[in-house]
């Protein structure tokens, strides 16, 4: 009796169906994807979800931090955000998704005392268990996701094309966006490249 022939390709395939059953790839929101909800606490000790907006529009969901200069530069524009659209249905749910043992400065006691100190009007979330950004895909601070009131994701990327000079920038995107969706019509450009601090992971043991 022969014995079979096992060939590179063959090998090849059982490796690539062995690592797709084993480590699959990590799926992330892209325009056009419907995000799940979630629950993650505000600093006033409560857990909000999107659920809890049943009246919302959409939504402007910033993940964003106390300790990152660009999260700092861009600060009294996600306020300004949330007071020029809340009104219009579209509130800001900002998310600190940073581990505090990498940065004690994004710990939840800090996120309450910055909140206060600045006089937060759209609710501060710790993702604690860094389970809800991932899946969002976000990987800076500050970092926009706009949602449709069915969750539908209709833009990603970054608030502005200027992060030092806020009177400098050229193209508001979040602006554009939320506007464009307020008129029933789609966000152009739906996508840019968010510019701020990378996410702090937990360093897995």
């Amino acid at each position: 009796m022969k014995r079979p022939v096992i060939t590179l390709a063959f090998i090849a395939g059982a490796l690539l169906l062995f690592n797709a059953a084993h480590f699959p790839e990590p799926s992330t929101y892209v325009v056009g994807d419907r995000a799940e909800d979630f629950s993650l606490r505000n600093v006033d000790g409560r857990m909000v979800s999107l659920a809890d907006y049943p009246d919302a529009k959409g939504f402007i969901i910033v993940f964003t931090c106390n300790h990152c200069p660009y999260a700092q530069l861009y600060e009294q524009r996600i306020i300004d955000l949330h007071r020029r659209y809340n009104a219009k249905g579209f509130p800001v749910i900002a998310i600190n998704p940073n581990d505090p043992s990498i940065v004690p400065d994004d710990s939840f006691a800090e996120m309450k005392r910055v909140a206060q100190q600045n006089h937060y009007p759209f609710v501060y979330l710790f993702d604690s268990t860094q389970t809800v950004f991932p899946k969002f895909g976000a990987s800076r601070t500050p970092h926009v996701f706009v949602l449709d009131k069915s969750l539908v994701v209709r833009y990603i990327g970054a608030i502005d094309d200027n992060p030092e000079t806020p009177g400098a920038a050229r193209q508001k995107y979040v602006e554009n966006a939320v506007n464009a969706m307020l008129r029933g019509e789609r966000p152009d450009p739906d996508y840019t490249r968010a510019i701020g601090c990378t996410i702090k992971k937990k360093k897995i043991k």
